[in-house]
């Protein structure tokens, strides 16, 4: 019944580590994109936008 021995120091390094390449990974995904990415997704979004104000329904307040 003994336990495993383990070394803190290592541990908390190795869990920074991970920690660390999830965040590399999110930045590059976040930053990672070249100029014609990055158009593109402002015209898809503008598109949306554009899509989605033609089917509001105006309404008038006039009491």
């Amino acid at each position: 019944m003994s336990a495993d021995v383990v070394n803190l120091r290592q541990f908390r390094k190795a869990k920074s580590r991970v920690e660390k390449e999830k965040q590399a990974e999110q930045n590059r995904l976040t930053f990672g994109r070249g100029k014609a990415e990055k158009k593109l997704t402002e015209a898809l979004n503008a598109k949306a936008e554009k899509t989605l104000d033609q089917g509001r329904l105006e309404t008038c307040d006039d009491q």
